[in-house]
C-alpha cells in the first residue's frame, strides 16, 4: 500500500502523528490494539477503509 503511493514509513508516521515504532509494530501484526483516532487518520492518509488495513487472526490457545 505503501510502495504504491511513493510513501516511506517516516512520511506515513509524520502524516498520521505517532512514532515509526509504533507504526512498525502495527504494519508487522505485533499490536494487541489500536486507537479508532490512529486508524482513523491512517484511513484517511492512505484512502482507504479499515477493512483494508486490518485482519482478523484467531489467538492461539
Amino acid at each position: 500500500m505503501l510502495a504504491a503511493r511513493g510513501m516511506t514509513l517516516t512520511q506515513l508516521s509524520e502524516l498520521v502523528g505517532i512514532t515509526i515504532v509504533n507504526l512498525s509494530i502495527l504494519k508487522n501484526g505485533h499490536a494487541r490494539a489500536i486507537r479508532f483516532s490512529t486508524l482513523t487518520r491512517l484511513c484517511e492518509v492512505l484512502d482507504c477503509q479499515p477493512g483494508d488495513l486490518l485482519t482478523w487472526r484467531k489467538e492461539r490457545g
